[in-house]
């Protein structure tokens, strides 16, 4: 069985948030010419495909694949963080919904996560307890940072202690990539910021004491942990040499947070897949591609097959690891 805890959908329509709440950079879908265009007011943010949105084309592109299940969350870009506290709090409403009926039109098919206002944990509190008990997600998906606050802000401590006694799983994804408006060419954000973003949220986690503090959080970071396993050894270095800027907050070395929290498998190599094993251990690797977008593992898994694993490790990267991060027993 194939698992995949990265992919990512929206619905096919939404509500013209910028005309109903008067201000902002809310997206809204117009369908044009057979043409899905995301659009941020009137100007066009980025056209998608029928994948995207429609799930009969997304079960055909998984039967094809050969995935049995996806972990479906919403796009970064519709967090809506930015957003006046009580606005957030109803498009995180009606993204939730939405994810909610495709999973109970499919549910052997696909797994829902949720999405919150984070720039009000009371809200984002209340949602949470919806999207769990209401709604029967096993988890959230936020971003890297939360409107530039770091993950480790203590402002977050009641949202990560509400979420360990629910027993919510958490997906870090990176959005608004540190430095991305000096790097608009080549496409660096995506390929140079994404990866740095990623690790400054599991760094930002672990020197906070986030993972320390809650112990029971089970975190899930995207794109194969981005640069930390290549970086863990300057890491830990840092820490060893300079407690007095690193430790401050947390005096448990960060080599210690290994296999305390998940990564996806979303690295295009079998040289970084592995690293990867060999860092973060093989019990804490779930498969992920980040469907349906350009930059993801167009057949899920493919890397993975195609190396020289045992069974029994292909078993684990595919469902078992994953099964864990999410609490879940089975896939029912």
């Amino acid at each position: 069985m194939k698992i995949d805890i990265h992919t990512h959908i929206m619905p096919p329509s939404m509500p013209n948030w910028v005309k109903k709440f008067g201000y902002g950079d809310f997206i809204h879908v117009e369908h044009r010419n057979c043409r899905a265009c995301m659009m941020k007011g009137d100007k066009l943010f980025r056209e998608v495909e029928e994948n995207c949105y429609e799930e009969k084309v997304r079960l055909k592109d998984m039967e094809a694949t050969g995935v049995q299940l996806q972990v479906l969350s919403t796009i970064p870009v519709l967090f809506n963080y930015w957003a006046k506290a009580t606005d957030g709090y109803e498009t995180s409403r009606f993204f939730n919904d939405h994810i909610a009926d495709v999973v109970a039109r499919e549910p052997k098919s696909f797994i829902g996560l949720g999405t919150v206002p984070m720039q009000d944990i009371e809200l984002a509190i209340r949602e949470m307890e919806r999207c769990v008990h209401e709604l029967k997600m096993p988890g959230l998906e936020l971003g890297s940072n939360i409107n530039g606050k770091n993950l480790s802000d203590p402002d977050f401590y009641p949202f990560y202690e509400r979420a360990e006694a629910l027993g919510c799983a958490l997906f870090i994804h990176p959005w608004e990539m540190m430095g991305e408006q000096q790097m608009q060419r080549y496409w660096l954000p995506w390929l140079v910021g994404m990866p740095a973003e990623t690790s400054r949220a599991i760094c930002s986690m672990i020197f906070g004491g986030v993972l320390e503090k809650f112990p029971g959080l089970r975190v899930a970071f995207a794109h194969g942990g981005g640069s930390f396993p290549s970086t863990i050894g300057r890491i830990k270095h840092g820490f060893d040499v300079r407690p007095d800027l690193v430790a401050i907050d947390n005096p448990v070395s960060p080599e210690q947070y290994i296999g305390r929290f998940w990564i996806d498998s979303l690295v295009h190599d079998p040289r970084a897949m592995q690293f990867i094993l060999e860092v973060m251990g093989e019990d804490f690797i779930c498969l992920g591609s980040d469907y349906p977008f350009p930059l993801g593992e167009h057949i899920p898994g493919k890397l993975i097959e195609e190396m020289s694993l045992s069974g029994e490790l292909k078993d684990k990267l595919f469902s078992g690891n994953a099964l864990r991060w999410l609490g879940r027993s089975d896939t029912v």
